[in-house]
């Protein structure tokens, strides 16, 4: 049998060892954070664990003899007995295809990190190790960095770089230890101006600077802040509103212990998902994807310290785990890492960001139909599927492959095997526990905002293919009426294939199915229902990106102050050269910018700001020139980039409104061109 294929078991297949069921009554109570009504069930592990047993008190009564499906068609809002009756199921037929398999796994080893060892760690993932002993890099980029963080955001690296500083002098380590406060001595003078001299718009800080804003003994030392101070009227929109103009840690802070905190209360509880709307932005909404590389990279490190704020303010450990390197597959399909599989779909198709197979799948499923009933729930038979898995290792990438033979329900089995058998999960070891942990934060906002946070630390080949995941399954759940298959059906089948990892073991297993498997169903629930808001980039951290650059900049100006003297009237003498042969931003008045658009037949144009201007109606004026001679581009393909200024380059959805955007940033430059893929 090929490495990595596995058997899935009949729909009638009888289970290695029987379900103990006993007549029920329909208690309520809690389970992982997730108050669960009346559901008639309980479990239990069992001694023989690891054969895949497990009692399972549950009433089958509403069974039909002959083994007809229950009617799927109820409520998409509120977890329901059928639908985790759905989950359960599925981790059998996980266990079945494992039993059924009798090759020795090699287990995911998590390293046990020593004392500071994650703290030092989680100092590097946000860009900020060049502040200790032996890193190079400039220091004062750290604080250029720092100079932008919020409160929360500051209290967050402030822990961590106690408790290295403590370890680092524990250890007695032969570079030199700085002193904390020494690092961050130029953020504030007496007045508590920030690092580039001017007056924050509001400082929050304490008379004493050991003393937090409760009266609690606070850190040894105060970065201070420049967050401008929102009042909490400010942040209580509509309760299906999310807010992305203030930090989400910030937002907690001042609602955590308030009247209003306690009003948002339940997000746990109550099993209904409320309908958040992504608000719209004038200076535009910026999606994962639409910002320059140099700028994500900000963005990865901003996040990481924003959830990391987040989690200590309300009082939930944020670790990540950190996994000893093992022997990986090579070559194939199932079971092979990611990064192999890419680099083997990129020598067939160049530039390719998701999984051949992973592709083809989804394409398979979708050829027939969608409104199969029970699609994704109902295996595939076994003896078709382990077939089908070792002849796909062996025909795949030669391309004499037949996909006629491959039968729907099939290709979903193969589909879920191939999530279950990345040597390290889709959500990858690091944040797998992370996400799991989002179900213990109080309010329903604080787990989306948490979620919304932990896409965006991902690695981009598995935000990529989890994006294509998340898209499928809707497109699925728009079925429903057909395929019988709600948000919560697909929510159960998907989350023990996505948060049950073979790689961590049988305790963490055991945690993730049992203690877990509502919380897990309810976190694959909000990446369903809010995947669009979740691939949105929160318009505070990209303020905080402009301000980072914009600090840079300046950093830069006095840095070069002498070259440019130098070089002064030779500059002067372009410019001068350039402005009498073609017209520039100099020449245009104000209230008017020029847009650049290379690719088309109208290269140039000065467009007149107006408050209803949208980025859509620049594109689409631009589009309207007709020429024969430049290749014709849909609206689709193209878009119009902020680029320089304050942002490194920033795709701009339709809806930006070009004004707005101006004055947030009068020094850019806009161009129309095709969207990078």
């Amino acid at each position: 049998m090929a490495k990595g294929c596995k058997m899935s078991p009949r729909p009638d297949q009888t289970p290695t060892q029987p379900h103990v069921m006993t007549a029920h009554s329909e208690p309520r109570f809690p389970l992982a954070g997730v108050w669960l009504g009346a559901i008639p069930w309980v479990l239990f592990p069992l001694a023989g664990r690891r054969s895949g047993q497990y009692t399972m008190n549950h009433d089958y009564s509403k069974k039909t003899p002959d083994g007809a499906s229950f009617d799927r068609s109820g409520s998409q809002d509120s977890l329901d007995e059928l639908s985790m009756d759905d989950y359960w199921k599925e981790l059998e037929n996980i266990h079945e295809t494992r039993r059924n398999n009798h090759e020795e796994r090699v287990a995911l080893v998590v390293k046990e990190p020593d004392e500071g060892e994650l703290e030092e760690e989680w100092l590097k993932e946000a860009g900020l190790s060049n502040l200790f002993g032996e890193s190079s890099g400039d220091p004062l980029e750290s604080m250029v960095f720092l100079s932008t963080l919020t409160r929360t955001q500051k209290a967050a690296v402030e822990k961590r770089i106690e408790t290295v500083t403590q370890t680092m002098r524990k250890k007695n380590k032969q570079h030199q230890i700085p002193d904390v406060r020494d690092i961050f001595r130029l953020q504030n003078d007496s007045k508590g101006k920030v690092c580039d001299g001017s007056e924050p718009s509001t400082v929050r800080t304490s008379e004493n600077k050991n003393e937090t804003q409760d009266g609690t003994k606070g850190p040894k030392f105060n970065l201070g802040t420049d967050e401008q101070e929102s009042t909490l009227e400010d942040m209580l929109v509509l309760d299906t509103d999310i807010n992305l103009e203030i930090s989400f840690a910030e937002q907690a802070a001042n609602l955590k212990d308030s009247s209003a905190g306690k009003m948002w209360k339940g997000g746990g509880g109550d099993t209904l998902l409320p309908n958040f709307r992504l608000p719209k932005d004038k200076t535009g909404t910026t999606k994962i994807g639409d910002l320059a590389p140099q700028d994500m990279k900000k963005v990865y490190s901003l996040a990481l310290i924003e959830l990391t704020a987040l989690y200590d303010t309300l009082g939930t450990e944020f670790k990540q785990q950190k996994a000893v390197k093992i022997k990986t597959k090579d070559s194939g399909l199932f079971g092979v890492p990611l990064s192999v599989l890419l680099e083997q779909d990129q020598k067939k198709v160049p530039g390719s960001k998701i999984p051949l197979i992973f592709q083809k799948l989804i394409a398979q499923i979708e050829e027939a139909t969608l409104e199969t009933e029970g699609l994704l729930r109902i295996p595939g038979v076994a003896t078709r599927v382990k077939s089908l898995c070792q002849e796909l290792e062996a025909k795949f990438y030669e391309g004499t492959f037949n996909w006629e033979n491959v039968k729907q329900h099939d290709a979903a089995s193969l589909l879920k095997l191939f999530i279950r058998e990345l040597p390290q999960p889709l959500l990858t070891v690091e944040y797998l526990k992370a996400f799991q942990d989002v179900q213990n934060l109080p309010l329903k906002n604080q787990q989306l905002q948490a979620l919304n946070l932990l896409v965006l630390l991902l690695p981009e080949a598995n935000r990529d293919t989890l994006k294509v995941l998340l898209e499928f399954l809707q497109r699925v759940i728009d079925h429903r009426d057909k395929n019988k298959m709600t948000l919560n059906n697909v929510a159960m089948v998907m989350a023990p294939n996505l948060f049950t990892f073979h790689g961590f073991g049988s305790k963490t297993i055991e945690q993730s199915e049992f203690v877990m498997a509502a919380g897990t169903a309810n976190l694959m629930r909000f990446m369903i229902q809010y995947q669009k808001l979740l691939w949105t980039i929160p318009k505070f951290i990209v303020n905080q990106v402009r301000k980072q650059n914009t600090e840079s900049q300046k950093k830069e100006k006095k840095d070069k102050a002498m070259k440019k003297l130098l070089k002064k009237m030779a500059c002067d003498r372009e410019k001068h050269e350039k402005q009498e042969k073609t017209p520039n931003d100099a020449d245009v008045p104000q209230g008017v910018i020029r847009v650049q658009a290379p690719h088309l037949s109208k290269v140039s144009m000065a467009i007149q700001l107006t408050e209803e201007l949208k980025a859509s109606d620049i594109v689409a004026r631009f589009l309207s020139q007709k020429s024969g001679n430049v290749q014709t581009l849909k609206k689709e393909e193209v878009c119009l980039y902020e680029i320089g200024g304050n942002i490194g380059e920033r795709c701009l959805d339709d809806d930006t409104y070009m004004k707005d955007l101006h004055q947030l940033n009068p020094n850019a430059e806009w161009v129309i061109k095709p969207k990078q893929s």
